[in-house]
């Protein structure tokens, strides 16, 4: 029997992950990924690689795709809270240039899988966020292409931010509620719209 529970986005190719949690007073047991479980819900992919991240609060990080070798990612954040965003970049998609977004924690243990050909990103909204993903194609240098976080085509709708639309992907005029600045890198300001 399954120890997943697997929920269907409103975007084809998204889907969220809840793992069977056993917990006691001792504390608590979860399998992260078992391939027959994913596959007896119809999910067949193969990971090649793990990947890790650490940010402190108002990091956002996207919105981030590869152009020749694109990469399914299972997300999760073991250490704090994150609201993750995939964009669908598929061409002929019925649902090309919509987001879909959720909030991933280290109590609620969801997992977020964004198959291949979404651009994907997140921003941090605790102190700190400790970010794990499998992905299923090795990085590729030089291969990344990535879009505007704050395009208004795309009106993701970031939590917690507040700040007005400059005509850029610049972070200067924002911040987080709490008055935390929002942190991009210089590449990530430097994206164009889609």
């Amino acid at each position: 029997m399954s120890q997943i529970k697997v929920t269907k986005c409103p975007i084809e190719g998204l889907c969220i992950i809840e793992p069977a949690v056993h917990g006691d007073s001792r504390g608590y047991f979860m399998e992260t990924y078992n391939q027959r479980d994913m596959a007896e819900n119809g999910l067949d992919m193969v990971f090649v690689q793990d990947n890790q991240s650490m940010s402190s609060k108002g990091v956002l990080r996207g919105l981030h795709f590869q152009k020749q070798y694109p990469q399914g990612k299972l997300v999760r954040v073991i250490q704090g809270r994150v609201f993750d965003v995939a964009v669908d970049l598929r061409p002929g998609s019925e649902t090309y240039g919509k987001w879909y977004g959720i909030e991933l924690t280290e109590e609620n243990k969801k997992q977020f899988y964004i198959s291949e050909g979404f651009a994907h990103g997140f921003l941090v909204l605790s102190d700190t966020a400790e970010f794990c993903y499998k992905v299923t194609d090795f990085y590729h240098p030089n291969d990344e292409g990535g879009l505007a976080w704050n395009d208004p085509a795309i009106g993701i709708e970031w939590p917690e931010v507040v700040g007005q639309y400059r005509g850029s992907a610049s972070a200067e005029g924002y911040a987080m509620a709490d008055g935390t600045p929002l942190k991009l890198s210089d590449k990530d300001q430097k994206l164009s719209p889609l």
